[in-house]
């Protein structure tokens, strides 16, 4: 197995170099590329690996800037520390989406997953090749959550939500008009169910309709405030790690 590494940070690429080396398969890592524009350069020059290891945010630019400019079919496994991106991901090639920081075990499921693949579409027919591909799409965005209060249970619409919020280990919705209800949905469960579009996870607690953001004040070097509709209960804050996608992201 020939495997490309797309990742900025050298530490981290030597990590998954590493990973990788530990598969019991036999595998080559055929080089280590920092950006876009030199991911570009390398395939433009080299045949296809057999799988991309890939970062998301890297050195010039989101990789997803690279299936805009080439027709990429290889497969890829995404090592990223955001999960705000896991729908576009799987919107390309991708057989897994990992967050970091990876794990063995992690890449090794995913790495079994690439070779489980690949033995069904070297030895199908091209109508299971077509059902294989079925599995693999995108499930649709979430546009309904159930609430149960005592005995009763109430549909809210997606689109009635202003926010999601944890508190004491516990996940509520606030609704537009300030309904505050719990829900069994962890923040990293929503990150797979919500369009990313329209939602976007703001920090560890908060997760954050477009609509809902008033306007959103610089706090302190490298922070924002958000004013948001409805009030919540504590000063709502855009963490470091993430400030960058969401200023790309409220852009939209």
């Amino acid at each position: 197995m020939k495997v490309l590494i797309l990742e900025d940070e050298e530490i981290i690429a030597r990590h998954l170099e590493g990973l990788v080396k530990q598969y019991p398969q036999p595998a080559e890592v055929l080089s280590v590329i920092p950006s876009v524009q030199d991911a570009l350069h390398w395939l433009g020059i080299h045949p296809s690996p057999d799988l991309i290891l890939m970062d998301i945010h890297l050195e010039d630019d989101l990789v997803f800037a690279l299936f805009d400019s080439i027709d990429l079919t290889v497969p890829v496994i995404f090592t990223t520390a955001y999960d705000e991106y896991v729908i576009q991901a799987f919107k390309v090639n991708s057989i897994d989406y990992l967050l970091k920081p990876i794990q063995y075990e992690a890449l090794a499921a995913a790495l079994d997953k690439y070779y489980t693949l690949e033995r069904h579409f070297t030895r199908t027919s091209p109508a299971d090749m077509a059902s294989l591909l079925a599995q693999l799409k995108v499930k649709e965005y979430k546009d309904r959550f159930m609430v149960t209060l005592g005995n009763k249970i109430q549909s809210i619409p997606t689109n009635d939500i202003a926010y999601f919020f944890l508190e004491e280990k516990m996940t509520f919705l606030v609704t537009d008009k300030g309904a505050r209800l719990p829900i069994n949905y962890s923040l990293d469960l929503l990150s797979q169910v919500l369009d990313p579009h329209d939602f976007f996870r703001v920090n560890r607690q908060y997760y954050i309709a477009h609509r809902a953001i008033r306007a959103a004040h610089h706090y302190s070097t490298g922070k924002l405030k958000l004013e948001l509709q409805p009030l919540p209960k504590e000063m709502v804050f855009v963490s470091g790690d993430r400030l960058t996608p969401f200023k790309e992201w409220l852009g939209k």
